[in-house]
């Protein structure tokens, strides 16, 4: 990766005027304008500052000190003291044909550190269908868990499940008193839905008799009431079922699935230990943890003796460092969740775990063009399974309107499963994490623009022209491996887009630096706009001789690998055809 290579050679350069040389390397980064050269360096200005000297004097320095001849043609002081550097040609062939090698991993090259993580991430309650609300946390941990793998740390996934608890008490209760048991029989999932709704509406009513029942029925079955535990047993695989298929459209996995009953047999001891330890203490007959500065505790467990979300999490805690020995954990959640975890992080503290670093990432919103919570017409949250039946159905329109495409009806349903679950991951990723965002099929299904639909169409033309040329692209990455692979570079568009195709690496690293993978989806459209310019501006098959034949080629196949690879690292399918 270009980067990491300049801010090696910065590191000894810059070694003489300050110990600290990490603080300063994350000064050099790409040119926003190619009027000031391909990287740039603004370490002088803040080094000046710190030594009291002239910028553009340390800048000449750090210059002179510079061993970059390899790799740059030209670094020259700008302005205040900015360092421009601009790129060999001969060095960005070296590096593509590095890449072509590598076709699995780019040429991108694993941490020589790795940490080991935890992504807990998704986390629905199983006693109601997943909707759009849980998207965000799926695409989103399962994007950062792809990034993080790729770049060679040790990840482990774990779903943590709202499969215990009150919205359990409300199921059962449902089920003893509001039954239809010939929908039960037929269709499961939304019979018990139903009957979660029509409790969940009765209680936010006020009605104090099926609250207390509720309670009463959620007492039982922590207390492991063969009867009530018999209907958990009975109504789980039928939840599992239906979240398990949503996980499969979408192609997500997780390593561990451990919900909230996993942990309930573990929490009276905790809790106990916790007040044992002077960690917790009785407030109005409940057991919570307070803060210096803060009159409003964490509550661990209720006047009623049930346990609450923090309790469990607090045990996932304890369970993860025991068992997985992890360096990182990171929650995926809504920003309305922002003050449980910052007392749950506050609370590993007080207990003395050290060595672990938690973040919560946040995240907005998914709203109608409305720009109120995206709802059905009725007023209900939309069911995701609805969701990504609509959005294939609307690809489906779009597929089908290409007459060109001399497909069969199974091909033509299997790429529009792939557009259209893929808009919908890349929409949601390709937004800033922490804002909102309006749901709009028209937008993200739109062929141009930042969309999945314009990625993948991008990758599917770029794959065309191998075909179109009756080329064999495996027998064309052979003869580039081969060693006596000769390839230049010669005009603007063509150095443009393989300093782009040179810049992936760097731009994972940057996603995942603040867990934001819009910063990759920002990297791919740029990628797939100045490949458009290239392929505008070069002709390919028609080149004027072998030699650009071939390299244009070279960068035809790399774009394609890297947008390939950068879509599956968002968790979205390419397309051959489109």
């Amino acid at each position: 990766m270009i980067l990491n290579i300049l801010k090696s050679r910065f590191s000894t350069a810059i070694s003489n005027f300050t110990e600290d040389v990490s603080v300063y390397l994350d000064l050099i980064r790409p040119s926003h304008d190619i009027r000031f050269g391909d990287y740039q360096a603004n370490i002088a200005m803040p080094l000046a500052s710190k030594l009291s000297r002239n910028p553009r004097e340390i800048a000449s320095e750090i210059i002179s000190q510079l061993q970059v001849d390899d790799i740059c043609k030209s670094v020259e002081v700008a302005g205040a003291g900015f360092i421009n550097l601009t790129l060999r040609e001969s060095f960005l062939v070296e590096k593509l044909l590095n890449a072509a090698a590598d076709s699995e991993r780019m040429g991108i090259e694993l941490v020589r550190n790795p940490k080991n993580f935890i992504v807990d991430y998704s986390g629905p309650n199983v006693a109601k269908p997943m909707h759009v609300g849980h998207l965000r946390s799926t695409v989103l941990g399962n994007a950062i868990t792809n990034m993080l793998r790729f770049r060679g740390h040790n990840v482990i996934t774990d779903n943590h499940l709202g499969d215990w608890g009150t919205q359990f008490g409300m199921i059962i209760f449902g089920y003893r008193n509001y039954l239809d048991v010939d929908s039960y029989c037929r269709q499961p999932v939304e019979e018990l839905s139903r009957i979660y709704k029509l409790v969940r509406n009765k209680i936010d009513s006020g009605d104090q008799e099926i609250s207390a029942s509720v309670l009463e029925e959620t007492a039982k079955l922590h207390d492991a009431d063969p009867d009530n535990l018999k209907i958990w047993n009975e109504v789980m695989p039928f939840a599992m079922n239906e979240i398990d298929s949503i996980y499969k459209r979408i192609g997500i996995k997780f390593d561990y699935t451990l919900g909230e009953s996993f942990y309930h047999p573990l929490l009276a001891d905790i809790v106990n230990n916790l007040i044992e330890r002077g960690i917790a203490k009785e407030t109005n007959g409940a057991i919570g943890i307070f803060f210096e500065g803060n009159d409003t505790p964490m509550l661990i467990r209720k006047k009623d003796g049930a346990f609450l979300y923090g309790t469990t999490d607090i045990a996932a805690i304890l369970y993860r460092i025991h068992q997985f020995k992890p360096d990182i954990i990171l929650y995926l959640t809504d920003f309305r969740q922002s003050l449980h975890f910052e007392q749950l992080f506050k609370v590993s503290k007080l207990m003395g775990i050290s060595g672990v670093e938690f973040s919560h990432i946040k995240f907005g919103t998914v709203l109608g063009e409305d720009g109120k919570p995206f709802k059905t017409r009725s007023g209900s949250t939309v069911g995701l399974n609805g969701l990504l039946d609509e959005a294939e159905k609307h690809a489906l329109e779009i597929v089908k309107s290409n007459d060109r495409l001399e497909l069969s009806e199974i091909e033509i349903h299997e790429i529009a499963k792939k557009i259209g679950i893929g808009c919908i991951i890349y929409a949601d990723l390709s937004q800033n994490r922490e804002s909102d965002y309006v749901f709009s099929y028209n937008k993200m299904l739109a062929m141009n623009g930042n969309t999945a639909a314009y990625m993948q169409y991008a990758y599917a033309r770029v794959r065309s022209i191998f075909s179109k040329g009756n080329i064999d692209v495996n027998q064309f990455r052979e003869n580039v491996k081969s060693g006596n692979f000769k390839a230049e570079l010669k005009s603007d568009a063509e150095c443009n887009l393989a300093k782009e195709i040179l810049k992936f690496g760097d731009a994972i690293d940057l996603a995942i630096k603040d867990y934001r993978p819009n910063l990759l989806t920002t990297y791919l459209f740029e990628l797939a706009n100045k490949y458009s310019t290239f392929f505008e501006q070069c002709p390919v098959l028609r080149a004027e001789n072998e030699l650009i034949k071939n390299s244009r080629l070279l960068l035809c196949d790399l774009t394609a690998s890297t947008l390939n690879k950068g879509l599956e690292l968002l968790g979205i399918k390419t397309v051959e055809r489109m």
